[in-house]
């Protein structure tokens, strides 16, 4: 009896044994066939973010952006949003900080095109900032679309809030986000055009920095005619952001620790050398340019008016 039992157990693991042999070229068939849907391993990521970038150079151009486009290619663009949220996490913290910081400033722009795609055409929300504050066409007509709304990156939902401000603003000593990521907004930073990737993050991050300080409605306005400054509410909001960085480069009279650090942070990205000679010399009167929260879309692809 125990010898027929060895045999038919002998004969039950041959059998197993020539069943994976088999099936196997088809398992890998199958993962090539289903990829973008089965879950992706790190091995499969692609840090060139090269289908999020056809799509960027499609529908994005001087700044503005075609929503209409990306709805109209949905299915290709929920392939990359599904494989922002298959990132395993032990893989994750493998990567270079490179390629984690790309990959957070990505998800989080592609994050927020999914949100207004969502909602398109976006239209008044029934509430005080809706009714009374932001334009017909504003993201901030979607009812907690930083805080409420959920997307899956790294095999957990997260917010947009949480990537700003749990995840780029603590983890990372780089203020340029703030240049890099785009609420979808007038006032925003430019949204670029093609994907940020590792081996070029730093000259992406400059350029991103270099757009915005030298567009004057909406880095930083020098009127010189009555000594005033006005920069980036962003600089408002976030300015302790660049204190690490760009608190102590050159200290200012009379200006405040954060006032220094945008000042700094200018001076180191302007273009004109007049206008920063004119800042280094100059008791200035610093304000805050007026944010416009309108719709950052083509005009080729409005309905009606912006309110």
């Amino acid at each position: 009896m125990k010898q027929h039992v060895n045999k038919a157990g002998l004969l039950g693991i041959l059998a197993i044994l020539l069943v994976s042999v088999l099936i196997h070229p088809y398992q890998n068939s199958l993962t090539i066939i289903s990829y973008g849907i089965e879950q992706v391993r790190q091995n499969d990521f692609d840090h060139s973010y090269a289908t999020y970038n056809d799509l960027l150079k499609r529908y994005v151009k001087d700044a503005r952006v075609n929503y209409e486009g990306f709805i109209d290619s949905k299915a290709e663009f929920e392939i990359f949003l599904k494989a922002l949220g298959d990132v395993n996490e032990s893989d994750f913290e493998s990567w270079s900080e490179e390629q984690k910081l790309t990959f957070w400033i990505n998800a989080y722009n592609a994050f927020t095109i999914k949100a207004i795609i969502d909602h398109y055409p976006i239209k008044r929300s029934f509430s005080l900032v809706g009714i009374f504050y932001a334009p017909s066409d504003s993201i901030l007509q979607i009812k907690g679309v930083w805080t409420k709304l959920q997307f899956r990156a790294v095999g957990r939902m997260v917010t947009l809030d949480e990537i700003e401000h749990q995840i780029l603003r603590k983890e990372f000593n780089e203020p340029r986000i703030h240049m890099a990521i785009v609420c979808a907004s007038d006032s925003c930073p430019d949204l670029s055009s093609e994907a940020y990737i590792p081996e070029r993050i730093e000259a992406q991050l400059a350029s991103a920095a270099r757009g915005f300080i030298n567009n004057p409605d909406k880095g930083i306005y020098v009127n010189k005619s009555n000594r005033k400054v006005k920069f980036s509410k962003i600089f408002k909001w976030f300015g302790e952001d660049f204190i690490p960085n760009y608190g102590n480069q050159k200290l200012f009279n009379n200006y405040s620790l954060k006032e220094n650090a945008a000042l700094n942070f200018t001076l180191d990205y302007l273009e004109s050398e007049e206008t920063k000679e004119y800042l280094m010399s100059n008791k200035l009167k610093i304000g805050y340019l007026k944010y416009d929260w309108h719709l950052n879309e083509q005009e080729s692809t409005t309905e009606s008016p912006s309110s």
